[in-house]
């Protein structure tokens, strides 16, 4: 067997990030040989992956891209099992990775899809060999989620420890508000853009709830319809995008998003909210 020498592990080392006593074991294995002894750690590596793939990956990142000038924008989820994995910078920078090579790329229906795409970093020759190389040296559960891009003008916001992220597709001219709106997004968390989009029995129950509510209050039938009417704008409210009053009061005034949008003359056409799992 051929010596191992301090200088190979070091180079073994740096080459898949692993702890000494592991690449140096991985060199006796492989005669020394620096390439075989990768591929023997990514064997191992992959092994220990298949058991650890039942463990829970509550942990992670929301990225987002935006490219006006393609007029796109984009949204992955990416987990791990630690706090710590989450904000590890390798880690931040493949997430920033697949959701640039998102927007910039082909695009993608599927995360195999996108994996199988150059990185844009240049961190390896394919995002799959990325998140293969930093799973390896990690050895923690990593889990590719979702992705969604968005084609036409779009603005998003990803909240400071990327638990959250918003995309908002929309017409018009864009500047500031299509990201105040992401945040507006984010801290009321909207079900739909607008009423249209409710699902018209759970409408129709509501009305019933309220008008029996008003009915045992005593009121006549021709008030009831209209406390219901009154009464059905809060629920609207906690449930539509355009009927929600604007979160930024101090920048917009007292006005609902649907108001705010159309003065500056954008039409609001769609939105993706996501959020990381609760602890």
């Amino acid at each position: 067997m051929p010596e191992i020498t301090a200088a190979a592990v070091k180079t073994l080392r740096q080459k898949t990030g692993l702890p000494m006593m592991g690449c140096k074991k991985a060199l006796q294995e492989a005669d020394g040989d620096v390439d075989k002894a990768v591929e023997l750690l990514r064997i191992s590596g992959a092994k220990l992956m298949e058991k650890r793939a039942g463990r829970a990956t509550t942990f992670g990142r929301i990225a987002i891209y935006i490219d006006p000038e393609q007029g796109r924008a984009t949204m992955v989820d990416i987990r791990c099992e630690s706090a710590s994995v989450a904000v590890n910078g390798e880690f931040i920078q493949l997430a920033d990775d697949l959701a640039r090579q998102l927007a910039t790329g082909p695009g993608a229906a599927t995360a195999e899809e996108l994996l199988a795409q150059p990185s844009p970093s240049g961190k390896a020759a394919t995002l799959q060999q990325q998140f293969d190389g930093l799973l390896n040296r990690i050895r923690e559960v990593f889990k590719f989620e979702r992705i969604v891009r968005l084609d036409g003008p779009a603005g998003g916001y990803a909240h400071h420890n990327a638990a959250a992220g918003v995309l908002l597709q929309f017409e018009g001219e864009g500047g500031e508000l299509p990201r105040d709106i992401c945040m507006h997004v984010a801290a009321m968390r909207p079900k739909v853009l607008r009423r249209e989009e409710l699902d018209t029995a759970e409408i129709d129950r509501e009305r019933e709830i309220l008008a029996e509510m008003s009915r045992k209050e005593g009121k006549p039938e021709n008030i009831v319809a209209k406390m219901v009417e009154g009464r059905m704008r809060e629920f609207y409210a906690a449930r539509c995008l355009e009927d929600q009053p604007i979160a930024n009061e101090m920048k917009f005034g007292k006005k609902t998003v649907g108001q705010v949008a159309k003065e500056a003359g954008m039409k609001l056409k769609r939105f993706v909210h996501w959020e990381l799992p609760k602890e």
